[in-house]
């Protein structure tokens, strides 16, 4: 494999804790056990940019795996080892329940179909993970002969046990003081090389989706959703990745085996492990009714109660599913949390407690082009740094430097501050790292899309109470408020229900009849600077836009004050931008649009979402008449508009507008400029 430059940094930086993921592959097809299992081991003695090293390493390795995993149909060959040398050495997911009849514990080796093997309480009580589903390790596992002679005998016993995980507790420094040597994008690409995908392979939206996919193993009581096509590897990194995970197939999920069991006061699973994915999540259930309550009331709280105590835990809950259809048809069918259980796809208390939202459908189907053959770090090393990390928060980072939109409750202002702290822990591990504004935002929008997309979906079921998902954020004392949309919902070329940027204006030119000039939507944009005068950036400029962009500066220029107060309009540029989503070109008659995107981008407020604009101004501020203004509504409701703001003389013309049209539609009026703009404006 030739190196690039990004993992000779990687080596340099993490020497001893980085792997070639090529290697974990070949020997993840060749034995049963899951990747952190084969990447525990290539840690040890392939961590090292040494070819002959890592031949050797390779070997070993090779050999161990090869003497301690069982393959299918070699379950016997073991227990004769174990019975001829008295004892054997394997690697298996391993298990514990306590029996009773026994007065003790008994252990539980899948691929040796083992149920009944003895476990000192020691062992047991060091690892209590043993009891709430198990782990990976490596065990000696002796065979008793004199136990063997008895009646009903259990001759199989664990000698030792050595869980497979890092148990060094320096990583996360180790970790911190080797980020210094990254930037933000080489940093995300060795996070996601080091989950075994190759970042020049993916897109912006996928690199954006397999971060936010880590949030729950950094973040605690974090409730994440990912729903999505087939194939995308949903359940692999909560299976492959990270002993910390938990992954539960389709199925019932108990109560006592998710928070509690009241026979023996055994805490659960949101207690032992950092993350628990529910796969294939429209088959899951639970065996009582009020485990749905339980769960709901730990999602909010991280508590639960079961009898008089109240027990805490601080896993993550991740429920991941597919979709049938594609994303498109699902939203036209019904909403984007559909394919979950019947208990939860339409209570939107629960949908309530979801932090984000992942968009399964921008990650690709994973082939062998999306996998890397560099280096990334040793899965074990990573999973116990970010197990570290759940112990720290980066609000501190946010605070006096984002501003959120007043469309937020305290949930989603919670949820989208819970991401955005995660977020930031994977790209800046270490506290005192000064976060960059341009790193901030980037992880406040990915947390304001994820939260608002679980909006969207209650809005969808009907409720009133979550009708107003119109999310933004202002960065900086001055600075500008914007809008966060889910693309799913909208494209950028189509009218939404989001405000757009200050400067930016829906409207629609009436047109002229007689030169070829149809009625047609288009889209002014106005960026506003240090200078005077404007310039139109359209090459070449249409004349009847120009005429119209004239009037509207002289008129700002001449009504100022009543427009912008006291701000000079003389000591700004003003770049105009239009853009034509119809055949109509020449953009006639589009003043009042036109200065009411001068005075947005001055003001640096945006226009109200889902608005259109239209009507001309002269020189002398007289709006003109309009003469097809049924023609422009109609075209309006085409356009998918919700608002169209009109001169006041259309008013009589739009009795002509059908009862079906009228019902669409929210038509107002304006008497002049600055009627108009008190009406577009964002209050």
């Amino acid at each position: 494999m030739e190196l690039d430059e990004l993992d000779r940094k990687t080596a340099d930086a993490f020497e001893g804790y980085m792997v070639r993921k090529d290697l974990v592959r070949t020997f993840s097809r060749q034995f049963p056990v899951p990747t952190y299992v084969v990447e525990f081991l290539l840690g040890r003695y392939c961590a090292t940019t040494n070819e002959s090293e890592i031949e050797e390493g390779l070997e070993i390795v090779q050999r161990q795996l090869s003497s301690r995993s069982v393959k299918a149909g070699e379950e016997e060959l073991f227990k004769a080892r174990a019975y001829k040398d008295g004892n054997v050495k394997l690697i298996d997911m391993i298990s514990v329940r306590f029996s009773a009849g026994e007065k003790g514990y008994l252990a539980t080796l899948p691929s040796l179909r083992l149920t009944d093997v003895r476990i000192p309480d020691q062992i047991v009580d060091d690892n209590e993970r043993l009891l709430t589903g198990g782990f990976y390790a490596e065990v000696t596992l002796e065979y008793d002969a004199f136990i063997a002679d008895e009646r009903s005998g259990k001759p199989f016993c664990i000698f030792t046990l050595k869980p497979i995980q890092l148990s060094q507790r320096n990583v996360l420094d180790t970790l911190i003081s080797a980020r210094e040597n990254f930037t933000t994008d080489e940093w995300k690409s060795i996070l996601l090389r080091s989950i075994g995908l190759e970042p020049d392979s993916l897109d912006d939206n996928a690199k954006n989706a397999m971060l936010l996919r880590m949030v729950p193993f950094v973040e605690r009581n974090y409730n994440m959703v990912e729903l999505g096509p087939r194939g995308t590897g949903k359940s692999h990194l909560f299976q492959q990745i990270s002993p910390y995970a938990h992954l539960i197939s389709g199925g019932k999920a108990t109560v006592a085996k998710m928070f509690v069991n009241n026979t023996n006061g055994q805490r659960g699973l949101v207690c032992q492990y950092d993350v628990i994915c529910f796969d294939e999540v429209s088959g899951i259930s639970f065996d009582s009714k009020d485990g749905i309550n339980i769960m709901k009331g730990y999602m909010e709280s991280g508590e639960f109660s079961r009898g008089k105590e109240s027990i805490r835990g601080d896993g993550s809950m991740v429920f991941v599913g597919n979709f049938d259809v594609d994303v498109e048809h699902q939203q036209r069918v019904g909403h984007l949390l559909g394919p979950l259980p019947e208990e939860m796809r339409n209570d939107t208390a629960w949908m309530d407690r979801i932090h984000s939202y992942l968009p399964g459908w921008n990650v690709p189907k994973m082939n062998k082009d999306l996998l890397t053959n560099h280096f990334g770090l040793v899965s074990d090393f990573l999973s116990e740094a970010m197990s570290q990390l759940r112990s720290q928060s980066r609000l501190s980072s946010i605070q006096g430097r984002v501003q959120f939109g007043g469309s937020l409750s305290g949930r989603d202002t919670n949820a989208v501050n819970k991401t955005v702290s995660g977020l930031l822990k994977l790209l800046y591990p270490g506290m005192e790292e000064e976060v960059s504004d341009e790193d901030l935002e980037w992880a406040v929008r990915q947390g304001l899309e994820a939260r608002r997309r679980v909006k969207e979906q209650q809005k969808r079921i009907g409720s009133a109470e979550f009708r107003n998902t119109h999310f933004s954020y202002i960065m900086g004392e001055e600075g500008v408020e914007k809008f966060v949309s889910t693309p799913e919902l909208q494209s950028d070329n189509a009218i939404g229900t989001d405000p757009l940027e200050p400067g930016q204006v829906w409207t629609i030119s009436e047109g002229t009849p007689g030169l070829e000039d149809n009625a047609g939507l288009y889209r002014i944009e106005v960026n506003v600077g240090p200078g005077t005068g404007v310039k139109i950036l359209n090459n070449p400029v249409p004349p009847a836009f120009r005429e119209s962009v004239g009037y509207a500066k002289e008129n700002l220029y001449i009504r100022a004050s009543t427009l912008i107060g006291d701000r000079d309009p003389r000591t700004h540029e003003f770049s105009f931008q239009l853009r034509s989503f119809d055949l109509a070109k020449r953009g006639s008659k589009l003043g009042m649009a036109a200065l009411i995107a001068m005075c947005s981008s001055v003001l640096k407020k945006p226009v109200k979402g889902g608005l259109i604009v239209v009507g001309e101004i002269n020189l002398g501020g007289s709006i003109e008449l309009i003469h097809n203004a049924v023609n422009i509504a109609e075209l309006s409701v085409e356009k998918g508009a919700l608002a169209l703001l009109m001169p006041v003389t259309c008013r009589r013309q739009l009795y002509d507008l059908s009862d079906d049209l009228a019902t669409k539609i929210d038509i107002q009026f304006y008497q002049d400029a600055r009627d108009a703009l008190l009406k577009a404006i964002v209050e």
